[in-house]
């Protein structure tokens, strides 16, 4: 599948950045030009079934990561740095399985080599609630959205995925249908693991549950030549919530 793509910098170690579920690569515009000005090349991927790539009855991490082996090979990347977060983060794992040989590191933020059960089923229904023939502004759909995502940053976060098409209507820059079909498998275990010996970064919230103390050992089971950097204050979005932070651990990981 060819992927929507975003690139910031022309020169320097090529890095491939996944967005989470439910995002898109303009989650990482931001961040991707304070990363490029340290002599990289960035490219924002939009996975399968999110942003403005294509949309597929498959969606799983098999496939997600012969997109990103596919990405790689169209645009001749030697051994690419690949960042994931979240779903991105499950993406990139997976394709470090697959696709031995194919990168020069991995980075994965705030997702562990583990089964999560599901646990976006609420938000789903939430977005799912939002009658895109019928709403008038953003500010009718995040007041229907609230009464399933309290938390304004997170409604936010969502609703960037909705916008007017050439016809003035609303509409959803995700595949919400297939997304909910496949949701149990988005939580799902790596496949066909092998151990990982390239430099591998783990970066978690330190208010985030989803990389807990008793991950790590599996962690080191199957990446040995990894470290894991906990960012105090951060939720999930580590990197939207603590940008410097985040940027400052990277650069010391890519640098070594």
């Amino acid at each position: 599948m060819k992927l929507y793509y975003r690139q910031t910098g022309e020169t320097g170690t090529p890095i491939i950045i996944l967005h989470g579920i439910f995002g898109s690569s303009d989650n990482w515009l931001t961040i991707s030009k304070t990363i490029a000005e340290h002599n990289h090349r960035v490219f924002l991927v939009d996975q399968r079934n999110h942003g403005r790539s294509p949309r597929s009855e498959v969606f799983d991490y098999d496939a997600m990561a012969a997109d990103l082996q596919e990405f790689i090979t169209d645009h001749q990347l030697e051994k690419p740095v690949v960042i994931g977060h979240s779903m991105g983060g499950k993406t990139v794992m997976q394709f470090a399985m697959d696709y031995p040989g194919q990168f020069s590191r991995l980075v994965v933020v705030d997702i562990a080599p583990k089964f999560y059960p599901i646990h976006h089923a609420e938000l789903i229904r939430g977005l799912k609630a939002i009658d895109l023939l019928n709403i008038k502004s953003r500010n009718e759909a995040d007041e229907i959205l609230s009464r399933y995502e309290p938390i304004l940053p997170v409604r936010q976060f969502l609703l960037k995925n909705l916008y007017r098409t050439e016809a003035g209507q609303f509409d959803w820059r995700l595949n919400l249908p297939v997304i909910e079909q496949e949701l149990h498998g988005i939580g799902g275990e790596l496949r066909n693991v092998r151990i990982i010996t390239e430099p591998t970064l783990f970066i978690r919230g330190s208010e985030s549950p989803y990389i807990k103390d008793q991950d790590q050992a599996e962690i080191k089971r199957i990446f040995p030549n990894s470290t894991l950097a906990t960012i105090e204050g951060a939720g999930h979005w580590v990197q939207a919530e603590k940008p410097t932070e985040f940027v400052e651990v990277l650069m010391s990981f890519l640098n070594k």
